[in-house]
């Protein structure tokens, strides 16, 4: 399996996830057909635009149909079967994989181009958290990225551990593995153990 293969797996499974995260958004906010299938969109493809366009690249979905096609459809797998989904709980954990895929995906893309340590994390972590940020904007919920629970700094840990593996000679295929792991690790703990980064102590009435 090439490398450029087992990178289109990953961004292909992020969208996928990610679209479907953002589908039961929308279903919770009782959205119609249409409106469920447009914010599948947003998390799925907003943060690989925002990516693309500040490396100067040209945007990924515009000249791959998967990408539309596989959001959409997880945009009709959120519409038609909630009831599964809200069974299994499954809606933090599809996004934390998402945020972990995407990660290492942007990340590889910032990497393959050339840049260094602090872009290539800077670009997983935008890619992974950017489109969730226009989902949660666009629903009227508070971002995931603004909350206190450790999101984006899992982003960021994941992507950083997928350059350093590349830059210590690990195959692409493992350091995209371990990269996206370390993310949903680091996500999953923190959910399960209501883990969050310190806060200002400093009151309003000190302002």
């Amino acid at each position: 399996m090439s490398a450029e293969l087992i990178l289109n797996l990953f961004d292909w499974a992020g969208i996928f996830v990610f679209a479907l995260s953002g589908g039961l958004m929308a279903v919770r906010q009782q959205y119609d057909i249409l409106g469920v299938i447009i914010i599948a969109w947003l998390p799925a493809i907003g943060g690989g635009t925002l990516r693309d366009v500040l490396l100067d690249q040209p945007v990924f979905w515009l000249s791959d149909p998967v990408a539309l096609a596989l959001a959409t459809l997880a945009g009709f797998a959120a519409f038609f079967g909630p009831h599964f989904w809200a069974r299994i709980k499954a809606l933090v954990w599809i996004d934390a994989m998402g945020l972990a895929l995407f990660a290492v995906v942007g990340a590889s893309k910032a990497a393959a181009l050339g840049h260094g340590f602090l872009i290539s994390t800077l670009m997983g972590a935008m890619t992974a958290t950017a489109g969730g940020l226009i989902r949660d904007v666009v629903c009227n919920e508070t971002p995931l990225l603004l909350r206190e629970e450790i999101y984006a700094t899992a982003a960021i840990f994941g992507a950083a551990a997928y350059y350093l593996a590349i830059k210590l000679g690990v195959a692409n295929g493992w350091a995209l593995a371990l990269g996206a792991a370390t993310v949903f690790i680091i996500r999953g703990l923190s959910l399960k153990y209501k883990l969050n980064l310190p806060r200002s102590r400093f009151t309003k009435q000190g302002l």
